[in-house]
């Protein structure tokens, strides 16, 4: 059967309940870690969980030191740090289970409905003309929020956007000026740039979490059988998701660097 999204509209505007539900999930973990890090600290004696925050601060600050001065890129390390752990997170959450829901009849969620008898009917449509039998709408609320492409394309129009807001009010003359550099006929290439970067950084996460939970249900649709290759993926995906998480901040210094004052760059 497959999963559908549990969406609904308010003032005409669809809003995907599922995602709604693990962005506010991957937030409270990320707070709670960072809580957990910070509560108690001790120079002489610290904590476990002391030391993963260090270490994530001491990680961060190399990924900002290969693409800046440290001075200069010092004001971006609680950036750094809060992408690379809410997508870290966030990455990891749909590995471990799935939580879905089937209906046979309209659901509604504060007065709105997310599965409707219109959609009942397709399904059961579908279901008629691949000659299976029809069990109901079956609707996924448990699942990495960055396998959305709304959630990753959000979070690198923020880079983006914070990258060019850097640009024109920290160091507007070379800002603009780079986009007619080395003459005026390079601007169409340049604005193709800034357009490619927006949608690299975002689809790339979202390719390759989306890829690996696509594998996981194809997986789990193997039974006992795919019990052991289950395992080994997921253990993959815990590195992917990593390696992903680390690439989207490194870009991240990388673009924020291309704009501020040469003078300042490595």
């Amino acid at each position: 059967m497959d999963h559908i999204a549990p969406y609904i509209k308010i003032f005409g505007i669809s809003f995907d309940l599922s995602i709604i539900l693990m962005l506010v999930v991957t937030c409270t973990v990320v707070f709670v870690l960072a809580m957990l890090g910070t509560r108690k600290a001790s120079v002489t004696n610290p904590s476990k969980m002391q030391n993963f925050v260090e270490w994530i601060v001491e990680f961060v600050e190399n990924i900002i030191g290969s693409s800046m001065e440290k001075k200069v890129g010092r004001p971006f390390l609680m950036l750094g740090i809060t992408l690379l752990m809410f997508i870290f997170v966030g990455n990891m959450l749909g590995l471990p289970f799935a939580v879905v829901t089937d209906h046979e009849h309209p659901a509604k969620i504060f007065g709105q409905e997310f599965v409707s008898q219109l959609t009942l009917d397709e399904g059961h449509a579908e279901a008629v003309k691949k000659g299976e039998e029809y069990h109901g709408a079956s609707v996924l609320w448990w699942k990495s929020p960055t396998a959305n492409s709304s959630v990753t394309m959000g979070l690198a129009a923020i880079v983006i956007l914070l990258s060019h807001f850097l640009g024109i009010f920290r160091n507007p003359r070379s800002y603009f000026k780079h986009y007619v550099e080395p003459n005026v006929a390079f601007l169409p290439i340049h604005l193709i740039e800034q357009g490619s970067k927006l949608l690299t950084l975002g689809l790339r996460l979202f390719g390759n979490i989306f890829a690996g939970e696509v594998m996981i249900a194809v997986i789990l649709g193997l039974g006992v059988w795919g019990i052991p290759a289950l395992i080994v993926w997921q253990g993959f995906s815990i590195f992917v998701g990593s390696i992903q998480a680390y690439i989207f901040v490194m870009l991240t210094m990388v673009y924020i660097s291309q704009v501020m004052p040469h003078d300042e760059k490595h």
